[in-house]
């Protein structure tokens, strides 16, 4: 039991660390947005609403300037500024912006949220399990090996949800009569927009390829419309 104490209190620890980052995010939320206005977003929003049976799908746009959409933790969902302003302009159709919403509300119904904290309770639970094997072979490196894990099997997780969140949208955009075409078109604006992932290893980004999540769409895409 005593061998078991640094990993229970390590799982206990990142409970904690969740919940206050839950707290914190919410708060940020409260203090820093406000419900999205546009006629033409909301239109869109309430045919999606309509497929799910929904009386009203609330969308917020949080203050901030890079280019994102998120579903918080309490299921509310946001776009950003800075993407309600590449919208304004014209880079961005308002299908496409439908499209971020219908991704986000596949996060909320899917329970990714949820699944996140638990699979952040099971990252630092390995984490301190690999420490204490490796540590005393390789004094230094371990910590270093413990965290590249950590952070490989985070990837692959957030990865797998940005899958599931994809085809949900896809599924919620072909029935509220939008389509999937914007999703996809969106998807390859992206990197543009928002600056890419850099040099960053395939295998350590949070979010697939592009060209695969594309083709991951597509191949749904065909599918369900065919079906």
């Amino acid at each position: 039991m005593l061998k078991l104490t640094p990993i229970l209190l390590a799982i206990g620890w990142a409970l904690v660390m969740y919940r206050v980052s839950v707290w914190r995010t919410s708060r940020q939320l409260d203090a820093k947005s406000t419900e999205l206005a546009d006629p033409r977003l909301r239109a869109l929003c309430d045919r999606m609403a309509a497929a799910l049976d929904l009386p009203r799908i609330r969308v917020h746009v949080y203050e901030i300037e890079p280019v994102n959409g998120l579903a918080a933790p309490d299921g509310r969902i946001f776009v950003t500024r800075g993407f309600h302003d590449r919208y304004r302009a014209g880079e961005v159709t308002a299908e496409e912006m439908a499209s971020v919403i219908a991704h986000e509300l596949g996060h909320v119904a899917l329970g990714h949220s949820r699944r996140r904290m638990i699979d952040f309770s099971g990252q630092n639970a390995i984490r301190t399990a690999v420490i204490m094997v490796l540590g005393r072979i390789l004094p230094g490196i371990g910590v270093v090996l413990a965290n590249l894990l950590s952070r490989l099997v985070s990837a692959r997780l957030s990865r797998q949800d940005e899958y599931e969140a994809d085809a949900y949208a896809s599924a919620l955009l072909i029935k509220a009569g939008i389509g999937a075409g914007p999703q996809k078109s969106l998807l390859e604006k992206l990197s543009r927009l928002s600056g890419g992932a850099g040099g960053t290893p395939a295998w350590l980004l949070s979010h697939p390829k592009t060209e695969e999540r594309v083709a991951a769409i597509a191949a749904n895409e065909a599918k369900w419309v065919s079906d």
